[in-house]
Parts: structure tokens; C-alpha cells; sequence
């Protein structure tokens, strides 16, 4: 059983800022998924990785003054997600104009070029994040014809899908989590698409294998300690797209990635979030 402990934290004052690097403290110790609102943001986290005195630590180094940070946190079994996601946060949305991301429960679902249909239970990664947006378009104005694909940080699977549909010859999906896993697997089979291999672990996962395009989706910290491997993947002329923090850690990944020997080409930024992207020369 996957379950979960859900954790209502209360924001004052509240402010998109706030709630953004509350999120980014919360993923740091594990946490998943992220539902901002008006007063607050309420998050969700493996139980086995609800640690209470680590939660205290962090929100006692809030590294914005003036904001104090109250939460409560509840249990939520894992067989109760798809019903409480259906009914509080997740809705059909449209990326790029071109893309339509809804789930088997939705109705009245916009048309567009690309339909990709996902139940994501609780893995990440379902167009809402600004992220995970950001890497669809990226996907959306890639030409992938043809070409192999690593979706490094999977979560539902919705980059490969999608990288699948717009013409990759290939793609390799990845995740650390066993439960991302098997929803990846599920929503491959729910939107009749072949080509997918998704594989269980981290950069260990990666074989002597070279990708056309790299989308990794994770945070500062991982792509830092793990690009290495990612480049050790890419061949001249491969691309790579990393997402998953703010617009002030550019520098960081830069460095790294300059330092590895990849050029940068340019980044997308959505509310402070972006997504860059390197060339291998």
C-alpha cells in the first residue's frame, strides 16, 4: 500500500514567492506533489518519509522573514488518491495549444493535436507544475523525429508519451520511486503507445546508451551531483533539457554543465521556474 501523509500548511502572509520556496525547502526532505492556493499550499509525502522533527528543523530555517509557516498533516491511504485528486486538483489543461493532458475521469476535454490521457495516482508530473510545463513545450517545439529519448525523473510518464507521439524512435524512462514506476507503466498502456522502456533506479539505471534529447525533470541538487552521467549519455549534437528549480540557480547548473563540456543555448522561465537547455558540440 502507497500511502501517503498529507500536510496543510498555512502561509502568512501568503504570496507566490512564499508558497514557491516552501515547496522547494519541502522537496529537498522528500516531498512529492504541491497544491498552492490563495492561503497556503498543501503537499503530500510518502508516510515513510514523513519525518516530523526533520519538517521542524527546515520550516525553523524559512529563509524568508517575515512569513511564518503553521501546518497540520493527516493521513491519506494510498487506495483514497485517485478519488481525492479527482475531486480537489487535478484538471484537464492545454500546454502550447497543441497538447490536452487529462485524466480517464475527466469530461468535456479540450481538442487538440496531442491527447494524453493520465491517471497519475501520486506520482509527479502532471502539467500542472511549472516544470513539468515547461518541459512539455520544450518536447512540444523539439523535433524528435526519429530520435531516442531519456525522460531522467519520469513521474507519470507524460514527457515520454508525449515525446512518443510527436515521432521519438525510442524512449527510456526513469524513476527512483517504484510507485512512479508502475504509474508510468500504467499510462503508457492508456494511451496504446510502444517504444517506452521504463526502468527502476537512478543514474545506475543508465547503460552504455547515447540519447538524441535528455529531458530531466528533478531539482538543483540532483542535476548537479548526477549530470556526469547524463552527459556521459548525449553524443555531438545531443541536447539535453533540465528542469526543476529557479531562475537564480542558472549559474550552478551552468557551471557544471560548462564544465562538462556542453554549451548552453538558452532557457524558459514560467513564475521563477525555468527550464535550460545544453548542446553537446
Amino acid at each position: 500500500m502507497n500511502d501517503y501523509m498529507q500536510v496543510r500548511f498555512d502561509v502568512e502572509p501568503c504570496s507566490e514567492m512564499a508558497t514557491d520556496v516552501l515547496a522547494a525547502v519541502l522537496a529537498e526532505i522528500g516531498y512529492e506533489s504541491f497544491v498552492p492556493d490563495e492561503r497556503g499550499v498543501t503537499a503530500f509525502v510518502p508516510q515513510g518519509k514523513y519525518d516530523e522533527t526533520r519538517l521542524k528543523e527546515e520550516l525553523s530555517q524559512y529563509p524568508i522573514g517575515g512569513v511564518s509557516v503553521t501546518y497540520e498533516a493527516t493521513f491519506v491511504a494510498g487506495r483514497d488518491w485517485n478519488e481525492e485528486w479527482e475531486k480537489n486538483y487535478f484538471k484537464p489543461i492545454v500546454v502550447g495549444d497543441e497538447c490536452v493532458i487529462h485524466s480517464t475521469f475527466h469530461t468535456d476535454i479540450p481538442q487538440a493535436r496531442y491527447d494524453v490521457l493520465i491517471d497519475p495516482k501520486m506520482a509527479f508530473g502532471t502539467g500542472h507544475h511549472e516544470t513539468t510545463t515547461l518541459m512539455l513545450q520544450a518536447i512540444l517545439a523539439s523535433d524528435l523525429t526519429g530520435r531516442s529519448v531519456l525522460d531522467m525523473g519520469c513521474g507519470t510518464a507524460v514527457l515520454g508519451i508525449l515525446a512518443r507521439m510527436k515521432g521519438a524512435a525510442s524512449v527510456v524512462a526513469v524513476d527512483i520511486d517504484e510507485f512512479a514506476v508502475e504509474n508510468a507503466i500504467e499510462n503508457i498502456r492508456l494511451n496504446h503507445v510502444s517504444g517506452v522502456e521504463v526502468r527502476l533506479g537512478g543514474i545506475e539505471a543508465l547503460k552504455q546508451e547515447s540519447f538524441d534529447f535528455i529531458f530531466a525533470n528533478i531539482n538543483r541538487n540532483i542535476l548537479l551531483a548526477d549530470m556526469h552521467a547524463y552527459v556521459a549519455c548525449m553524443k555531438r549534437g545531443s541536447r539535453i533539457f533540465m528542469s526543476g528549480f529557479y531562475v537564480e540557480d542558472i549559474p550552478f547548473i551552468r557551471a557544471e554543465a560548462e564544465h562538462l563540456g556542453l554549451r548552453f543555448v538558452g532557457y524558459a522561465e514560467k513564475n521563477r521556474w525555468v527550464a535550460v537547455e545544453y548542446m553537446s558540440d
